[in-house]
């Protein structure tokens, strides 16, 4: 896409990012919901500030316990949020999406990384140091409602998600997290579960083997209630998955 003359350039890429890459980026800073109704002033200081990078598959972006030194944008690719228990377990806690931004509570509190932050396929982030994240947290009405939006929303996902690790059978809680995941997947074909998690991926969210994952995908194609497409899983009998959620009357 051609650049107007009055568009100010791109700020310079990171060592790993591409700068044509980089350059198409800046043109759509307003696709990123956060910050979609900045002020021209403000999204001139995002813009000046703003550093890309991109990472490879299984890259760890954040690592918990590390300095919360700034916000970031998932522009394209897909992330899962991970933590560690005491016995070494690696336990994913949610996925994120293009157009995502995540490191926010690090940010607000000034301390360090709550969690770590791992790339499931190749993903292009945009870092936006602390101080000016602050900036807009503060005096950007549009950003601190959306942050507000975003909070609350993350509230009522972690509750589902404990109610989901409280499922004492397995079967059940994989089919729990497939309904989870159509709730929460805003775009895409009705009933297509786009970009699903790798069954080891899926098996690290709810606390089970990869082999247990497969298992009950397998059952769930063969009863033809879900059929495996190159996009994903297609959704053909969502009564019939639903009714496994709930389990015996």
């Amino acid at each position: 896409m051609a650049k107007s003359q009055t568009q100010p350039e791109p700020p310079a890429a990171e060592p790993g990012t591409d700068a044509a890459v980089t350059q198409n980026v800046q043109v759509h800073l307003r696709k990123i919901p956060l910050l979609a109704e900045l002020s021209d002033e403000d999204m001139q200081r995002v813009k000046a500030d703003l550093r890309f990078r991109q990472y490879h598959k299984r890259d760890v972006l954040l690592q918990k316990g590390g300095s919360g030194d700034g916000l970031l944008f998932l522009l394209a690719g897909q992330l899962q949020v991970m933590d560690v228990t005491e016995d070494g377990r690696a336990i994913g806690l949610r996925l994120l999406k293009p157009g995502d931004f995540f490191g926010e509570i690090a940010v607000i509190t000034n301390s360090v990384r709550t969690a770590s932050v791992v790339a499931l396929t190749d993903v292009l982030v945009a870092f936006l140091p602390a101080p000016t994240a602050m900036h807009l947290f503060a005096h950007s009405p549009s950003v601190a409602n959306q942050m507000l939006r975003y909070l609350a929303e993350k509230i009522q996902r972690d509750s589902e998600f404990r109610t989901l690790l409280s499922i004492n059978n397995t079967a059940r809680r994989i089919y729990t997290f497939l309904v989870m995941l159509k709730k929460n997947q805003k775009e895409g074909p009705e009933n297509t579960l786009s970009n699903l998690p790798t069954h080891q991926d899926i098996a690290n969210m709810i606390n089970t083997s990869r082999e247990t994952v497969t298992r009950a995908l397998l059952t769930l194609v063969q009863q033809g209630i879900v059929e495996k497409s190159s996009n994903g899983l297609i959704i053909r009998d969502p009564l019939a998955l639903q009714k496994l959620v709930e389990g015996p009357p």
